[in-house]
């Protein structure tokens, strides 16, 4: 729906972001996992001597960059990632009278959001937690942080993967123009880290930990300076080619030992076929149905997952290859952070727009899902 189709006219007023102290680089990573495979292989020399298992091939920091341009991930865990024997977040368990580590972060994120829109929590409405990966079933993430900031509302979870946030951007747009809400919060807070195999040579160096938020508001209310939405557009396509089966379900099937299955897993290559094409024609489409030139946007900030794919989508939009100015990237120091990404990019680079310059916040992962918000800067 375009902006002059409703009464009430949605806009993102401000943006929040919370960063994990720790961050782990390549060389760090690379080290770890190379003394994982060093350890492996000695213990199992016998069968793979004998051709009854392969060996594990070594990592490099070259590989990685190459592969996804990645060269740093923040996380809320370093120690035991790094730990060859260990090789996965670990951190005490939280009663159930204390705040989650999801909420925790969310709130931090939240706050800045609020903060930086001169808001109060008593003015929200609502808030979404849309992320990649529940802490838990219930009670929602979203009413725990809804608590957490002293919000009259309502709050739910909502879950699309890597497109979490901008799903979650249209929900909130649309209960402002249908008027059951003027203030919204959509936090994303990703603790990735949890669902990643650290020990899988092809996908141990993708994710990283951090929370996002964005507050959708009624223009009615919004600060002097904020971002019009001017159309919102959603898609999904199934596809196993990126999956993670964990869930409760899981232990109606005891004998099941195929603990990596239970983590993220993908067919890179064909994502990266499959998707490029569909996000970029998406996009193209939706600026047609605006009125908007697709080669005039301002900026783009895309889903930061690889750096190949955001350049050949970015290429086929604005009809060049882009520079860092039209289409920032975050992803080298934050690894690929699920429905966060495109988020990060958007809140740490924008504040040089003028009145008038419209940009593009889109995502795009499993689903396959891929989310497109048009805006344009006012004030």
């Amino acid at each position: 729906m375009t902006h002059s189709d409703a009464t009430h006219h949605p806009v993102i007023s401000a943006t929040g972001l919370f960063t994990p102290e720790h961050s782990i680089s390549n060389a760090e990573l690379v080290e770890s996992f190379n003394a994982y495979v060093e350890r492996h292989n000695t213990a199992h020399a016998e069968a793979i001597a004998a051709g009854e298992m392969d060996a594990l091939q070594p990592s490099s920091v070259e590989f990685i960059e190459k592969a996804s341009g990645i060269k740093a991930r923040h996380v809320m865990a370093k120690e035991p990632v790094l730990d060859p024997a260990t090789m996965a977040p670990r951190w005490d368990a939280r009663g159930n009278d204390e705040l989650s580590m999801m909420a925790e972060i969310g709130v931090a994120a939240c706050r800045q959001a609020l903060e930086r829109a001169g808001r109060d929590a008593a003015d929200v409405d609502a808030v979404l937690c849309a992320a990649s990966n529940m802490e838990r079933p219930y009670p929602a993430m979203a009413i725990e942080i809804q608590q957490a900031l002293g919000i009259d509302g309502f709050a739910f979870d909502m879950n699309v993967a890597c497109s979490s946030a901008t799903f979650g951007i249209q929900t909130a747009a649309d209960y402002i123009r249908a008027g059951n809400a003027k203030s919204v919060l959509v936090v994303s807070p990703e603790i990735t880290s949890g669902h990643l195999n650290w020990r899988d040579r092809d996908s141990h160096f993708i994710f990283g930990d951090v929370a996002t938020a964005v507050l959708v508001e009624d223009a009615s209310i919004a600060p002097t300076s904020h971002w019009d939405i001017l159309g919102t557009r959603l898609k999904t396509v199934f596809s196993n080619n990126i999956r993670n089966n964990f869930g409760f379900l899981n232990r109606a099937t005891p004998d099941d030992t195929n603990e990596a299955d239970k983590l993220f897993v993908q067919e890179g290559r064909k994502v990266f076929k499959e998707v490029v094409p569909l996000v970029a024609e998406m996009i193209v489409a939706e600026a047609e149905r605006l009125e908007i030139d697709p080669r005039g946007l301002r900026r783009l900030w895309l889903h930061q997952a690889n750096a190949g794919m955001n350049r050949l989508i970015a290429q086929r939009v604005l009809g060049h290859e882009a520079s860092e100015d039209e289409s920032p990237t975050v992803l080298d120091t934050y690894g690929n952070t699920s429905s966060a990404g495109s988020i990060i990019a958007f809140h740490l680079n924008n504040e040089d727009l003028q009145s008038g310059d419209s940009g593009l916040i889109c995502s795009f992962g499993a689903g396959y899902s891929a989310g497109t918000v048009f805006v344009r800067k006012v004030g």
